[in-house]
């Protein structure tokens, strides 16, 4: 069971990315997906999540109204939209997969839920 992430790269503010993490089992289409970053020196952060079926999202404030979330199960998908993007975004992000068993935030940006986690990959915002 594995988790890929694709998508990172480089970019000035105010540009734009598209992160996107694939599931190597469909078993995965009925598990909660997060997106997490970890910065250099900084301890990993939550940054987005979405429900099972893609009708709950959840985002660190941060990022709210510049990053998007969405999934696309029948192609074990997730995806992270970046836009508006800021020299603080810089990070290695990773996608996360984890058991549906409650429903809210605290729940959704925890680490300890997810049990499946991609590789990483490097994203970095230049001023």
């Amino acid at each position: 069971v594995q988790l890929q992430a694709s998508g990172g790269g480089s970019e000035q503010t105010g540009g734009s990315l598209r992160l996107s993490c694939a599931a190597s089992d469909t078993t995965f289409s009925t598990y909660i997906k997060g997106w997490f970053r970890q910065a250099p020196g900084k301890q990993r952060e939550f940054v987005a999540a979405i429900s099972w079926k893609g009708g709950r999202t959840w985002y660190t404030h941060s990022v709210k109204g510049r990053f998007t979330v969405s999934r696309d199960n029948a192609k074990n998908t997730v995806t992270l939209q970046m836009n508006n993007l800021k020299p603080e975004d810089t990070a290695v992000y990773y996608c996360a997969a984890g058991r549906s068993t409650s429903d809210s935030y605290s729940y959704y940006s925890t680490e300890a839920v997810y049990d499946y986690w991609g590789q990483g990959t490097q994203v970095t915002v230049s001023s």
